[in-house]
């Protein structure tokens, strides 16, 4: 044993070499995602600029101005395997009240869907990864998209290809642009005139402080990583999809301060979604009351794997899933859900008249 204060120091010395030769090893991000290429910042930069600073990123609603639209944002790495439903869901409203936008991995040959999805829905799309900030850049990029191609675009829903949506087209827009009743987190009285125009809106987005995976996920980068712009206290996790108004899509895409610490490499790759913390922790942190704190897709927990939602089969697939799937306790209704396999097409197609847009 070494017992001499001398000989310990000396040798502790002697190791501090090694260990930053080892530390590189023994440090590297487990399964590392590739960091986002500075050509890609450098185009979202450009694109992100020209939407914040365009005449037509008034962020200002109100139900008064007519034909405010609903901007759906595809986010796929796959082709949209339920896009006859969505196909439906679309022709049986007016053309005039929504606008699609999709990202597609282009890595991947996404076949254009044909009806109302167009060649020329499809943005400028870059490679996206699970579990990495190119989701969040995918995201903010179809928000910049929508917000400079259409100054009516008034909520920015992002939906995935295993989404599907739970009513019509019409009950859809008349909970997000005109119902008083729809948001039980919002008063009539709050949120429209005495005439029953609608002044107010929020945010459906789901914002949580309280879980058990937080610290880890907080850390992921490193333990002082997010410091000082984002202390842990003001860390907040939710659902990867929401609804946004105009307002809160532009302070996601004006943000640099939070998206250089989110857009960092994580240490943990198995603790590291950033795609379910930077949005709740950007808009907690600039306007918490502007926020819902709750999402409108459904996702099933229940026998999560790999951090994958519980995933509906054809089997399942009935008028009782599709009402138990509405039931919320924060809203009317829930407006979407997933995540179902693409060979629930067929069942679902069968009760959508029926069943699904009949409200």
């Amino acid at each position: 044993m070494v017992s001499n204060p001398f000989i310990l120091s000396f040798t502790l010395l002697l190791s501090l070499p090694i260990l930053f030769l080892l530390a590189p090893r023994i440090f590297l991000p487990s399964n590392p995602v590739p960091p986002i290429p500075p050509a890609d910042e450098l185009h979202d930069l450009s694109l992100f600029n020209r939407a914040s600073s365009s005449a037509v990123s008034l962020s200002h609603l109100s139900s008064s101005r007519p034909k405010l639209k609903i901007a759906f944002l595809f986010l796929t790495n796959s082709d949209l395997h339920f896009s006859p439903l969505w196909n439906r869901f679309f022709t049986k409203s007016n053309k005039n009240l929504y606008n699609i936008y999709i990202h597609a991995d282009p890595t991947v040959n996404v076949s254009v869907p044909g009806g109302v999805f167009h060649s020329n829905n499809f943005i400028t799309s870059k490679r996206t990864y699970r579990a990495s900030p190119t989701l969040v850049s995918a995201a903010r990029r179809l928000m910049a998209t929508a917000i400079l191609d259409d100054p009516a675009n008034a909520f920015f829903a992002l939906i995935s290809q295993h989404c599907i949506p739970l009513h019509s087209f019409k009950y859809t827009y008349h909970s997000l642009i005109a119902s008083s009743t729809f948001d039980y987190s919002s008063s009539p009285t709050e949120s429209t005139t005495e005439s029953g125009i609608r002044v107010k809106y929020k945010s459906f987005i789901e914002i949580k402080s309280r879980d058990k995976r937080m610290w880890k996920r907080y850390t992921a980068r490193g333990r002082y990583a997010m410091m000082p712009e984002v202390p842990f206290e003001k860390f907040r996790g939710g659902s990867q999809f929401f609804v946004l108004t105009r307002k809160h899509a532009l302070t996601v895409i004006k943000d640099k301060t939070l998206w250089r610490k989110f857009k960092k490499p994580c240490y943990r790759a198995d603790e590291c979604y950033p795609e379910e913390h930077y949005f709740p922790t950007l808009l907690s942190m600039k306007d918490p009351n502007g926020c819902t704190h709750y999402t409108l897709t459904r996702v099933n927990w229940t026998g999560t794997v790999n951090g994958h939602p519980y995933t509906y089969r054809p089997f399942e697939i009935s008028p009782q899933l599709i009402q138990q799937l509405r039931q919320s306790n924060n809203s009317e209704s829930y407006l979407f859900a997933r995540k179902f396999t693409p060979d629930c097409l067929k069942p679902l197609m069968k009760m959508a008249d029926s069943v699904i847009f009949r409200d």
